[in-house]
């Protein structure tokens, strides 16, 4: 039952939710309300005192907009809905006042302070404060704080808006922050001077409206008004966040979040923000040959020759999908492979995933169904590491009184959560179980690829689809690689899976896939942006583009079809993944028939319709999995390092920096330490 309130603001009259706060009503009625401490996604503070209004009739002094409920609001004496004014004297003054007072120890050196520019202290100061301060006495002055290798601090710089300690505390779960003094002498610190020990720490940067926090990694590269801004998708995980890319020229100097409410809302993990870096460190930039067992330069046209000639002389020719790889680099691929009378296949971890069930690989749920869920069932995921973000949407619904059950690795997931086994007994167990509470109320299963890697892969995803039908939950299947739900919806697959496609095959095609050993005997042509794995046995090296260099399609976890775009180009002689494909489709006599990525993508489209409808989640129709026979082993999770999950990652330095420093968390000290 809405509870619609009736309020004059700045003479305008709106109608609003009684539950809003002032400052949320003042957005509804258009008019801007600065503020420091408030943010839409934490809790409410109230330290800032920027966002003052003046009540008529209320109380005499201004106040707090962000602390008072358009419901505490006094009608007029006759009735009349209640006035605000956001622009009166009193206003004015109060908001100098304010200003003048977060001023009185910020040292004021926009010049050399790296959020110059974006800075909301500097923005504000201008449009609502004076130019003079009456403050005569000396200014304090704070110790920096060491939080790790990601987040660079100032402190003097600090307003005590604490956004930074509550995020950590509320969004990420991690206690490391907090404010300590009272008054002049409190400031925001370390717990014992610890470093911060989440994978979201990188969120404080965008937070902090000062320039307390600044990145470390990028601090003092570039300024803002200096980059070319692209709003593209990140392909670090299968949650397909939103973001922008940074770039000076050809080089992306920063990833930052987009505000996606469907996705990850405004926050991204460190690895999807900090791993520029390996953006331009061992990149192929130019096409290989093996021959007597070393790898030389050699030029587009005698690598595609020798490429096209091995292909048309295959007996069999095999086509392996990376985790990277764009749906228009894999149905390209498909088309070549297939055309020759091989197979191509994108489960490379080994994942049972039904192919042509979408309700089976994809789910029914959309990441928004975590923000109602009562009752969450997770089965052989760590989501803190395999989505972060996705993580965080979870504890906020343990937060707000959801159920959490884990079957799996017992593992920090930042929340509480009824551990009810690690091995498939207990997912047994679990479908013998009664449910009518959980009939009653939202509830979710959330099934991770480490369940259903092993051998009985396609057994473990049956008991969960069943698990989901005996409950009447949605199914959500948490995918590790952003290429791989669109590749299942081209039908990249073979029956049998990777032992299947590969079994006799003279000729692969490694499509960026750097996570599998491939077995001597074949010849190897590789396809991709870094000298990782895959490239070390590769026979030819055709050096493509990284995500942020080309257009593509990718499909994330929840079965959203998403557009990444460029935002630079690729170094070297590295061209984009479906042209290099159409080039070598000319070579083995199998051109095939689009020129550009449009008429590619209306090939695409017109076999796959459903990638047409970008950004939406689309509904799966309902088709259980066959019952199978269940393992005895334990569930283990997917990923064992999260810094270093792909070739992008390992080629950064930062990102092996992050990984020795988790390890290192991890090795007990000796007492004389």
């Amino acid at each position: 039952m809405s509870d619609l309130r009736k309020i004059i603001i700045d003479e305008k009259e709106v109608e609003v939710d009684g539950a809003m706060t002032l400052i949320q009503a003042c957005e509804e009625a258009g008019v801007e309300v600065p503020r420091f401490c408030y943010h839409e996604r934490l809790s409410i503070a109230g330290n800032c005192r920027m966002c003052l209004v003046e009540v008529v009739g209320g109380p005499p002094k201004p106040a707090a907009s962000c602390a008072m409920q358009v419901r505490d609001l006094r009608p007029g004496p006759e009735g009349q809905p209640p006035v605000v004014k956001t622009n009166s004297p009193m206003v004015k003054k109060a908001r100098e006042g304010v200003m003048e007072f977060l001023l009185i120890n910020h040292p004021l050196d926009c010049p050399i302070c790296d959020q110059g520019g974006e800075c909301d202290l500097q923005d504000q100061a201008m449009a609502y404060g004076v130019d003079f301060s009456r403050f005569r006495e000396p200014k304090r002055a704070s110790d920096d704080l060491d939080l790790g290798l990601l987040v660079e601090t100032h402190m003097t710089r600090c307003i005590s808006c604490t956004r930074c300690v509550r995020f950590t505390t509320e969004v990420a779960g991690i206690t490391q922050m907090g404010q300590t003094g009272r008054g002049e002498d409190s400031e925001i610190t370390a717990y014992l001077g610890e470093t911060l020990d989440s994978n979201l720490q990188g969120n404080i940067i965008d937070l902090c409206p000062v320039g307390a926090l600044v990145s470390k990694p990028y601090a003092f590269t570039a300024r803002p008004w200096e980059l070319t801004k692209t709003e593209t998708i990140d392909v670090m995980d299968a949650l397909g966040s939103s973001i922008r890319v940074d770039t000076k020229g050809r080089e992306v100097m920063r990833i930052v979040p987009r505000n996606h409410d469907g996705v990850n809302e405004e926050w991204i993990s460190d690895k999807t923000r900090f791993v520029w870096d390996g953006l331009r460190r061992q990149r192929l930039d130019t096409p290989y040959i093996r021959e007597n067992g070393k790898l030389r330069p050699a030029s587009w046209g005698e690598a595609l020759g020798l490429a096209g000639e091995k292909i048309k002389g295959a007996s069999k020719v095999a086509g392996l999908v990376g985790d990277l790889a764009s749906v228009e680099a894999a149905f390209a691929l498909k088309q070549l492979v297939e055309g020759q009378g091989g197979n191509v296949e994108c489960r490379t971890d080994g994942a049972k995933l039904p192919a042509g069930n979408r309700s089976g690989y994809v789910g029914t749920a959309s990441i928004e169904d975590i923000d109602t869920a009562q009752m969450i069932q997770l089965i052989g995921t760590n989501p803190r590491e395999e989505a972060p973000v996705l993580n965080a949407r979870i504890r906020r619904a343990w937060a707000r009184g959801a159920d959490v059950g884990l079957i799996g690795q017992a593992v920090d997931l930042t929340y509480e959560y009824a551990h009810m086994g690690d091995d498939r007994a207990a997912l047994e167990k679990a479908l013998g179980g009664k449910f009518k509470e959980v009939l009653e109320v939202e509830s979710l299963v959330i099934v991770g690829q480490g369940a259903i890697r092993e051998a009985d892969g396609a057994a473990v995803l049956a008991a969960a689809m069943q698990l989901a039908e005996a409950t009447g939950s949605k199914l959500l299947v948490l995918h590790t690689a952003a290429s791989r739900v669109g590749a299942m919806d081209i039908n990249a697959v073979t029956e049998g899976g990777l032992a299947a496609a590969t079994e006799g095959a003279d000729v692969i095609y490694n499509l960026g896939c750097d996570e599998v050993d491939i077995q001597a005997g074949a010849f190897v042509i590789y396809q991709g942006s870094h000298g990782d794995r895959g490239a070390h046995r590769a026979d030819v090296i055709l050096p493509g583009a990284a995500y942020t260099e080309e257009q593509g399609l990718f499909v994330n976890t929840e079965g959203r079809p998403q557009l990444a775009l460029r935002a630079g180009f690729a170094p070297g002689e590295a061209k984009e993944n479906w042209a290099i494909l159409r080039a070598l489709s000319a070579e083995a006599g199998a051109t095939q028939p689009w020129d550009s990525l449009v008429q590619l993508r209306q090939a695409l489209v017109s076999e796959v319709p459903h990638l047409a409808q970008i950004d939406e989640v689309l509904e799966n129709n309902w088709a259980a999995e066959p019952a199978g026979k269940l393992g005895n082993a334990s569930f283990k999770n997917a990923i064992s390092d999260f810094y270093l999950t792909n070739p992008i990652a390992r080629a950064s330095e930062l990102m092996a920096e992050l990984s020795a420093g988790v390890k290192a968390r991890g090795v007990q000290k000796v007492a004389a330490e």
